[in-house]
C-alpha cells in the first residue's frame, strides 16, 4: 500500500520526496492542499492523517501536509466527510479573519511545525 503526501511545505517535500510520492503544491494556499486531497478522495484515495491535525487554526498557518493512500475503487465516505468538514471550517475561519502576511521567520516556524506533525505520524506509525 503506497502513501502519498500532499503538501505546500517545501521542508516536507525536501525530506520525503525520495521516500514517498509527494504532490508538492508550491506556492499554494492551505485551502488548495485541502482541495487536492478532496479530489484524490473522489478518485478512491483514503485519508491517513486528519486534515485539521495540530493546534494551529487553518487561517493562522499557510502550510499543510496530508497523507493519503489508495483505497478501494469507490469513494471512502469517512475520508470525504472529514475533508469536506475541514474545508468548511477553513472557509469559515478565512471569512472571519484572513491568514496574516507573516514575515519569513514566522513562515519558517510554521513550516517546521507542519514538518514535525508529519514526521511524528511517519515515525510512530511506520508508514
Amino acid at each position: 500500500m503506497s502513501k502519498i503526501i500532499i503538501t505546500n511545505n517545501a521542508l516536507v517535500y525536501e525530506k520525503y520526496h525520495n521516500k514517498y510520492e509527494v504532490i508538492f503544491l508550491e506556492n499554494a494556499q492551505l485551502l488548495e492542499v485541502l482541495y487536492e486531497a478532496r479530489d484524490k478522495i473522489h478518485q478512491g484515495f483514503v485519508l491517513l492523517t486528519h486534515p485539521m491535525s495540530g493546534s494551529i487554526k487553518p487561517n493562522q498557518t499557510p502550510f499543510k501536509s496530508i497523507i493519503i493512500t489508495p483505497g478501494e475503487e469507490r469513494t471512502d465516505y469517512e475520508s470525504l466527510t472529514l475533508i469536506e468538514n475541514s474545508i468548511a471550517v477553513t472557509l469559515k475561519l478565512l471569512n472571519y479573519k484572513k491568514t496574516p502576511n507573516w514575515n519569513e521567520k514566522a513562515l519558517d516556524d510554521f513550516r517546521t511545525i507542519d514538518l514535525s506533525l508529519i514526521e511524528n505520524v511517519i515515525e510512530t506509525s511506520m508508514l
